[in-house]
């Protein structure tokens, strides 16, 4: 084997994780294969590799379960919180922006803890189930706000209004992607918390029907601290 034709397996190889690229090199060195066979059987490789990661539910779930419906469903809601208190603080606001039912800043408080707590567990739950897809899923998140915003043209609110919910989705994907540990009692308070904020607007005639969809991660947040409750004990 040529050194040209290493170094072209070994920049293919890259698409393996470390233990596996290494073998994977050393059985096509053995072998003699030349360049053009090892990158085919580098990339039959990766691909079946791929096509095994997808066969599983949770990618799709991760990318076109939640992180997809959720970034539309919070930028609705960042753009209804930022035009509600530009209303309420007395401010003279242009964009048809639906009010966000009966308008006090009790209410608005709501929202804001609802937009926090929706971000963070949905990013949680995608960073925790599709640590091998991230990429994917990020992918189906930015696309509609790319999208908004290029679409976006009130002068009255900057285009980051729509993007409030994004902070605490990082930092919840952060948390996913390092496994962080969540017990399983300060999870029922989060998902009970969160139910109820939704409760008290969806009867104060705000939010959608479709955002109660919102409240699913941080459920699941609290199946997942009972399961590994329930394996540290036994």
């Amino acid at each position: 084997m040529t050194n040209v034709s290493r170094s072209l397996m070994e920049v293919g190889a890259r698409l393996l994780e470390g233990d596996e690229r290494e073998a994977v090199l050393g059985d096509l060195a053995e072998t003699g294969a030349s360049a053009w066979k090892g990158l085919v059987e580098i990339f039959g490789l990766v691909m079946r590799r791929e096509a095994l990661i997808w066969s599983d539910w949770r990618p799709w779930v991760a990318a076109f379960g939640v992180s997809l419906p959720s970034s539309w469903l919070l930028m609705g809601v960042s753009l209804s919180v930022s035009c509600t208190y530009e209303r309420l603080a007395g401010l003279e606001v242009f964009v048809p922006c639906a009010p966000t039912g009966e308008e006090d800043f009790p209410l608005l408080l709501c929202h804001i803890m609802l937009l926090m707590i929706w971000a963070w567990t949905g990013g949680f739950v995608v960073g925790f189930v599709s640590r091998r897809t991230l990429w994917v899923s990020v992918i189906a998140s930015l696309a509609p706000c790319v999208f908004c915003l290029t679409k976006f043209h009130q002068v009255e609110l900057p285009r980051y209004c729509l993007l409030l919910f994004m902070p605490p989705a990082l930092l919840g994907l952060h948390h996913g992607l390092r496994l962080v540990r969540i017990k399983p009692g300060a999870a029922v308070v989060v998902a009970t918390v969160a139910t109820a904020l939704m409760t008290w607007a969806w009867t104060g005639g705000a939010l959608w029907f479709l955002n109660w969809a919102l409240v699913l991660p941080a459920w699941y947040i609290v199946m997942l601290a009972q399961r590994s409750g329930s394996g540290s004990t036994g």
